[in-house]
Parts: structure tokens; C-alpha cells; sequence
């Protein structure tokens, strides 16, 4: 029983789902430092008030809707989501394709318009077969029979 779960623990899968967890809780701090420290009182400022949990706040039959605290977690979402794309999946991304082209180098994508290259590469290739030694198999490379 200890040693399923020792290796379910040991499961590489599962230690990359636990940093990543530690990682975006240090790093929901630091978005949250931003918008509370920074974005916040800009737009508080803006709209007078302390922050934008006390902004743009209406009073329905005794009850408060706040539009300023709304608007601030849209706001701490968007800066998130900037991070996350600019910091991790652009990057990412462009290693990737990166990688791809590397992988598919000398492969030629259908239309794709034929360079100099792709015709000395031709030429140097026909250029090769033709004076490559006839396999030895017995029968001659005569190319009349």
C-alpha cells in the first residue's frame, strides 16, 4: 500500500502539478500586490474614491451593488491573463514553431513558391543519381533494355 503511493507521489506528472500550484499561488500574489497597490488606487483616484471596492457603488433597496469591485476583478483578470499569454504561451509558442520549421527543414509546403535553392538542390541531386555506380545485382544499368 506505501509503495503505490510513494509512486503515485514520485509520478512526475503529479510533482510538475504541485510547483506548478506553488508557482501560481506566488505568482497570484504578486498580480494581486499590482492591482491592489498600484491599479486600484490609479482608478480609485480617477473615480474618487479609495479603491474600487468603494467606487462606482449603488445603493438598491438597502442592499450595495458594487460596480467598482467588479470592475477591479476584471481588471486583475485581464492583467493576469496578459502575464500568463505574453510570459508563457507566446514563448512557447514561438519555441514550438521554431522547433517544427527545424524539424521540417528541406521539406518543401505545397504552393510554396520554388526558390534558386530548390533548383540547384534539384540539379545537384539528378546530378548525383546520374553518376551513382549501377546497383550490383547481376544484370547491367543499361537504360535501353
Amino acid at each position: 500500500m506505501l509503495k503505490g503511493f510513494r509512486e503515485f507521489i514520485l509520478r512526475g506528472n503529479v510533482i510538475d502539478l504541485a510547483v506548478a500550484v506553488v508557482i501560481g499561488a506566488a505568482f497570484t500574489a504578486i498580480v494581486t500586490s499590482i492591482v491592489t497597490n498600484l491599479i486600484n488606487p490609479l482608478i480609485g483616484a480617477f473615480f474618487k474614491a479609495s479603491s474600487l471596492d468603494h467606487a462606482m457603488v449603488v445603493t438598491l433597496n438597502g442592499s450595495e451593488i458594487k460596480f467598482g469591485a467588479v470592475l477591479g476583478a476584471i481588471i486583475n483578470f485581464l492583467i493576469v491573463a496578459v502575464v500568463v499569454y505574453f510570459a508563457f504561451v507566446l514563448p512557447i509558442n514561438t519555441i514550438k514553431s521554431r522547433a517544427e520549421r527545424l524539424r521540417k527543414k528541406g521539406v518543401v509546403e505545397p504552393g510554396a513558391p520554388v526558390t534558386e535553392l530548390d533548383l540547384l538542390t534539384e540539379i545537384r541531386d539528378l546530378l548525383s543519381a546520374q553518376q551513382a555506380p549501377p546497383a550490383a545485382s547481376g544484370r547491367h544499368a543499361d537504360p535501353t533494355v
